[in-house]
């Protein structure tokens, strides 16, 4: 092994790296720096040691793993290990899909690892971690048992990007042969971990769906961007009169429908519309079409900070349009996973739309992330998700 080569960083970083955050951007240091993508490095600041790899092409330079061991394959499955045992509470709840590795959240910088019942599913958002890969393979199987492993490439910093632009490969085991279906809070749902956005379900809002299925009785929904419909199902299992999916994206519609069968509910009792949000909410306003409930998680509008202005006023836009679907008395559940936008200034742009709109909103729950999906109290950039439920009334 090649001898661990040292760099110093500026002691104005030494307060967030002691406190425990994993980046180093390039800006922050010297422009005449050469090493290799995956190369190892022990950094120094100011008296704080630790343990980081180096990546030539992100905007983040150096990704730390450590305040203390070089990693190797034993610490690498002790981290593996760790985040397995603290997902075991849903595992007793018998779910069987989950994030199991949440890069930053859980010590591995630039990797998350979803399982979907016997598959691991990788993600690598940055080059330096394809020479982890190894480790990462040996340490999955070693702490559970599986029939596949898959790598989905996609090297963004967003780790909450949903857009498609990825491609799977078989790493070890075998592969999942066309669809196949886990069970969350009883529900049961059919997953494509080849072609699938993310990989497969939107694994963050698991329990806000269950939070959704116990507000739904005797109900009307409209779920924007609902994908393949899983907050549909928790709200038809909850008892909701109808519900209404509302997605642009192909096939989406057949897979609701299977999963409409999957779980028995009454197909009388649900409709696909594939079409643009943004038309489906103006049209539906304009005609003074209005629902108990209408549900709003659109894909990230913002992948980095320049974006962050534009994201706003997108958000604006498309809750002013939902808040006028809503009906009187209704709930407004928005949620939004741009990381770029602070819980802080996703409320604050929901009392915007609510003025745009000329309603006045309520707010009765608000949650983040959940236990699958953790965040070290030095790291703000990893809270990306947010999920408001409020109550729309009329101005007095």
């Amino acid at each position: 092994m090649a001898k661990l080569r040292e760099i110093t960083v500026s002691p104005q970083l030494k307060k967030h790296l002691s406190q425990g955050h994993p980046w180093i951007y390039r800006d922050k240091l010297p422009h005449n720096l050469r090493f290799e993508t995956g190369e190892w490095l022990r950094v120094k600041c100011g008296g704080w040691i630790g343990f980081g790899l180096w990546d030539n092409k992100s905007p983040i330079a150096i990704r730390i793993f450590s305040q203390r061991y070089l990693p190797d394959p034993p610490w690498f499955k002790a981290q593996v290990q760790a985040a397995w045992d603290l997902r075991q509470p849903l595992r007793d709840q018998h779910c069987t899909a989950y994030r199991w590795l949440f890069g930053e959240g859980d010590r591995l910088p630039g990797i998350t690892v979803d399982l979907y019942g016997e598959y691991a599913v990788i993600q690598t958002y940055m080059e330096a971690a394809n020479g982890l890969l190894d480790w990462l393979v040996r340490a999955l199987r070693e702490v559970a048992p599986l029939q596949g492993i898959l790598w989905r490439t996609k090297h963004l910093e967003n780790l909450e990007d949903r857009s498609t632009d990825s491609k799977t490969q078989l790493l070890w085991g075998k592969e999942p042969k066309g669809d196949i279906t886990v069970t969350e809070h009883g529900l049961v749902f059919q997953v494509n971990l080849q072609t699938g956005q993310k990989t497969g379900l939107f694994l963050d809002h698991r329990e806000n769906r269950k939070y959704l299925g116990e507000i739904s009785r005797d109900k009307t929904v409209l779920n924007c961007f609902s994908y393949t419909g899983a907050f549909s199902f928790y709200a038809l299992r909850g008892g909701a009169s109808h519900v209404t999916n509302v997605d642009v994206g192909k096939q989406l519609a057949d897979v609701a429908k299977t999963n409409v069968q999957l779980n028995h509910f009454n197909p009388q009792q649900h409709t696909f519309v594939t079409a643009d949000c943004f038309d489906v909410l103006n049209r539906y306003a304009q005609e003074k079409q209005t629902f108990d409930i209408v549900i709003l998680d659109p894909p990230s509008f913002a992948k980095n900070k320049k974006n962050r202005f534009a994201a706003i006023r997108a958000y604006t836009k498309l809750n002013a349009l939902a808040l006028q679907c809503v009906a009187p008395g209704g709930l407004l559940v928005s949620a939004s996973c741009t990381s770029q936008v602070s819980p802080e200034a996703f409320k604050e742009m929901l009392s915007n739309a609510a003025a745009s709109a000329n309603k006045y909103l309520q707010i009765i729950h608000e949650a983040g992330q959940p236990i699958d999906h953790p965040l070290p109290a030095a790291f703000p950039e990893g809270r990306y998700l947010k999920f408001v439920v409020g109550k729309v009334h009329q101005p007095v």
